[in-house]
C-alpha cells in the first residue's frame, strides 16, 4: 500500500485546513485508516481513525468536536477536516492504513502502512 498526504500548511488560529490520503496498491475499501502526529520533540500520537467502510471513527479528546475524519473508498483517499486550529496542532500529520485489524485501532502498531507525513503549522 503506497499513502500520499497533502493539503498541511501555515495558518493562523482558527483557521481551516483538510488534509487527504490517497491510497494506492492494495484495496482500499478493506484498510483501516488512521491520521497520526508528530510535533517536535514529542512522540507521535494518535488523532483520529476510520474504518474500512466508514461505519466507525474513532479521535483523541484533543480534537473531538473540531475535526472530522471521513473517506471516500470511491476515490480511495482518506480525508481529514481540521477546524477551529490551535498553536498546539502543529505536527506533521502523517496517514496511515491498516489491513489486519478486524477493530479500528488507535495504536501505531497497528497500522503497517504509512505516508510521508504533511506539515500542519499553526501561528498565534
Amino acid at each position: 500500500v503506497q499513502l500520499q498526504a497533502s493539503g498541511g500548511g501555515l495558518v493562523q488560529a482558527g483557521s481551516s485546513l483538510r488534509l487527504s490520503c490517497a491510497a494506492s496498491g492494495r484495496t482500499f475499501s478493506r484498510l483501516h485508516m488512521g491520521w497520526f502526529r508528530q510535533a517536535p520533540g514529542k512522540e507521535r500520537e494518535f488523532v483520529s481513525g476510520i474504518a474500512w467502510n466508514g461505519g466507525n471513527t474513532s479521535y483523541s479528546d484533543f480534537v473531538k468536536g473540531r475535526f472530522t475524519i471521513s473517506r471516500y473508498n470511491v476515490e480511495n483517499t482518506a480525508y481529514l477536516q481540521m477546524n477551529r486550529l490551535k498553536p498546539e496542532d502543529t505536527a506533521v500529520y502523517y496517514c496511515a492504513a491498516d489491513d489486519k485489524s478486524w477493530f479500528l485501532g488507535r495504536d501505531s502498531y497497528a497500522y503497517d502502512y504509512w505516508g510521508q507525513g504533511t506539515q500542519v503549522t499553526v501561528s498565534s
